[in-house]
This record gives structure tokens, C-alpha cells and sequence, in this order.
């Protein structure tokens, strides 16, 4: 049986999986409204392997939409290629772990927002076309970091790797490891730290705490953490595994358990005039590193990629004491 007059079919490529219905036909027919087709997708005018369908539903490889005739309100135009300062892209190529086809995994140094925000003019996603490295795709951010958190940060190079790497994040089948330099000795030196976080008005609009018994809109932040070494009990390193991924979750957590990370003031403690994430002789900047980070690769297999540590925390480790093991080498299997 032959379609309609102007319906036409399109198969879900292998780049498109786990895509949003939605976000499907926002980036092929960018001149149609969510209105219009959230009406396309109730009357059954679209859809996916002849079956009604949301525009929330997510998109498997090798499903067939059904396309009807559409009224866009403006045709597709290609955008001309940014064009992208050599510095920039200098900067880009210095941070690179690791790339292939699907991936590109960096070294974020601390100091660098993710993203902008008020007073914010330098920041990773506005760098993200010098990680273009010939593609027709601009990378995409799939997690963030901190602004003054450094080490592995993961990049996806084409919107369907995007949707396959976020599904990862969100059934938690990504291994995060951080270490930190905490100010004190967590007791037991290995354990969990369990705690309800909530937002509150602070430090750059963006603070979080242990939440109160009658606090609302709280979330719950497990983090697994073990004593790599210390120096008496003033300062300790820790390695730290989030299975959880909440806002600040590390820092709070550290500090919720009388170990706050060094050179961490908004988080410390005031007693006497003196911050208890400051110890003197030491700098006064975020000592927390993303130092790996463990995923299924979108292609198939296992990538783990290791970040080595930003400048000021291994000068703090030589000072300690503390001998850390060579960054291995990006592997995938």
C-alpha cells in the first residue's frame, strides 16, 4: 500500500539513539513549532514504527517515523562554520585526553567555569567549537564541573552520542573518581557519607547544605570515600566516588563530616577569625580533581581515562609528602 500524497518515512539512525521525539524533529526540521508538533503527535499524524507516539518518547535505532506533509515556519539554513581565535584552539588541543569519532575527554583546569552565568565571559562552552577537530557537530557537554574543580571532564561530538552518554549518566553506569586534600581525618578512614542537600542563598547564587529536618526540595547525596594517605591529622587525601550526582555534593559532603576541602573558604568553618578549609603555608584554591573517570563507550566497550593533577594541588602533595602513582595511559576494551 502506498503512503499518502507528501507523507514521508525516516529511519532512526545509530547516532540518534535515545533522542527525544522532539529533539528529533528540532534538528532536522528546525522550522516546526513544539505546538505544531505536539498536534501532529496527538492526532497520530507522526509516527514511530506505525505507532502513536509522545514527543517525549526516545528514538531506537532502525525505527521508522512517519512523516506527514509539514507547515515550517522557516526553512532550514546551514550555518556557516564559527570561526575559532588560534589561541583558543591551542588552548583546546592542550587539554585533550583522549579522542575518537564519538568522544573527546579533557583536562578541565581549574578556574574555568563549564558554562556561563552572571560576570561570566570565559567559559568551556564557549570554547567547544576549538574542540570541533574537523566535524560538522559541535561537541557537546554531557556533565559539568565546578569552576574550580579541575581534571576529566567528558565531551560527546555529535548529538546522538550526546543522548547515549547522558543515558549513562542518569542509570549511573559512569565511574566518577575524584581525590581531595581535606582539612582533618575523616573517621573511619573508609566509609560513606549519606546526607539530604538543599539550595540556599550564598556564595555565587550557587550553595548548597545539609539540609534541615523541615527543609523542602532536598536531595539525597551518597558519596563513598577512602584515605589515600595523610599528614598527621591536619590534612588527609582522599578518593572520593559520588553515586550521586548533586550540586557541590563533594564539598558539602567533605565538610558535613568535619573534613572540608582545602583552599574550599565558602565551606569552611569560622572559629576565632580562622576558616577551617584554610591552613596557612598552603594556597587558598580548590584542592578537588577529577582524577577519572570510567563509561561505556558509545561504540562499544569500556573507555577510562585519567586526568594528572593541576599545578597547585601537586605542588601541595610534594609539600605533604603524599607520592602519587603515574596517570595511566587513556584505555579502551
Amino acid at each position: 500500500m502506498s503512503s499518502p500524497a507528501g507523507v514521508t518515512t525516516r529511519v532512526v539512525t545509530e547516532d540518534e539513539a535515545d533522542i527525544r521525539l522532539d529533539r528529533w524533529f528540532r534538528r532536522h526540521f528546525p522550522g516546526l513549532t513544539q505546538g505544531a508538533l505536539q498536534k501532529l503527535c496527538r492526532t497520530g499524524q507522526i509516527r514511530v514504527d506505525a505507532k502513536r507516539a509522545g514527543t517525549d518518547t526516545r528514538l531506537l535505532p532502525g525505527q521508522t517515523l512517519r512523516i506527514p506533509p509539514l507547515n515550517l515556519n522557516s526553512p532550514a539554513t546551514a550555518k556557516p562554520m564559527p570561526l575559532v581565535d588560534a589561541r583558543t584552539v591551542s588552548e583546546a588541543e592542550d587539554m585533550v585526553l583522549y579522542r575518537d569519532d564519538h568522544v573527546i575527554v579533557i583536562n578541565k583546569p581549574p578556574g574555568l567555569p563549564t558554562q556561563g552565568g552572571p560576570g561570566i565571559v570565559r567559559h568551556l562552552d564557549g570554547m567547544l567549537d576549538a574542540f570541533r577537530f574537523g566535524s560538522e557537530h559541535r561537541p557537546r557537554l554531557v556533565h559539568r564541573l565546578d569552576r574550580d574543580t579541575s581534571g576529566v571532564l567528558l565531551l560527546a561530538r555529535t548529538p546522538g552520542v550526546a543522548a547515549k552518554l547522558a543515558a549513562s549518566f542518569r542509570t549511573r553506569a559512569v565511574g566518577k573518581t575524584y581525590w581531595a586534600v581535606v582539612c582533618g581525618r575523616p573517621v573511619p578512614p573508609v566509609g560513606r557519607i549519606e546526607c539530604d542537600l538543599v539550595r540556599v542563598d550564598g556564595f555565587r547564587g550557587e550553595r548548597v547544605a545539609v539540609a534541615g529536618p523541615y527543609d523542602k526540595d532536598t536531595a539525597h547525596a551518597i558519596t563513598d570515600y577512602t584515605t589515600l594517605d595523610h599528614a598527621g591529622r591536619k590534612l588527609a587525601w582522599l578518593e572520593l566516588s559520588p553515586l550521586t550526582g548533586r550540586t557541590h555534593q563533594l564539598r558539602v559532603s567533605c565538610a558535613a563530616v568535619g573534613a572540608p576541602i582545602l583552599g574550599d573558604a565558602p565551606y569552611g568553618t569560622e572559629k576565632d577569625g580562622v576558616n577551617s578549609a584554610l591552613v596557612e603555608g598552603f594556597p587558598a584554591t580548590l584542592h578537588l580533581h577529577a582524577r577519572r573517570l570510567s563509561l561505556p563507550h558509545p561504540a562499544g566497550g569500556k573507555l577510562t581515562v585519567e586526568a594528572r593533577l593541576p599545578a597547585h594541588m601537586a605542588e601541595s602533595f610534594r609539600a605533604l609528602g603524599f607520592t602519587v602513582p603515574v596517570t595511566a595511559a587513556p584505555l579502551r576494551g
